[in-house]
């Protein structure tokens, strides 16, 4: 079975940092593009950071210069660190995998096959 387990998230001031963990398995995790979004209540689910198999990322206007997305293909484990948190960065975070093959890797939900449960972060 395909799973996607992100972990890492918590409660964290304004300011601070945190970094998330997506751990995938069931699917070939090499062929995959993969992807972080967030969606706080009462918004939609918002692509804030993605790489492609040739490890090009792409990130969100509201994230640039903030988060960045890497990946241990050896562990199949997705990263994304977090710095200088806001409080609008608070939502549930999920982790994507996106069997597809342009450039740049995509950020919008449609292109996503595979979805975590999410993780929650609160910035205060």
């Amino acid at each position: 079975d395909v799973q996607l387990v992100e972990s890492g998230g918590g409660s964290v001031q304004a300011g601070g940092s945190l970094r998330l963990s997506c751990a995938a398995s069931g699917f070939t995790y090499s062929v995959y593009y993969m992807a972080w979004f967030r969606q706080a209540p009462g918004k939609e689910r918002e692509g804030i950071a993605s790489v492609d198999t040739g490890g090009v990322t792409r990130y969100a206007d509201s994230v640039k210069g903030r988060f960045t997305i890497s990946q241990d293909r050896a562990k199949n484990t997705l990263y994304l660190q977090m710095n200088s948190l806001k409080p609008e960065d608070t939502a549930m975070y999920y982790c994507a995998a996106a069997l597809v093959c342009f450039r740049p890797p995509p950020l919008h939900p449609t292109h996503y096959n595979y979805w975590g449960q999410g993780t929650q972060v609160t910035v205060s």
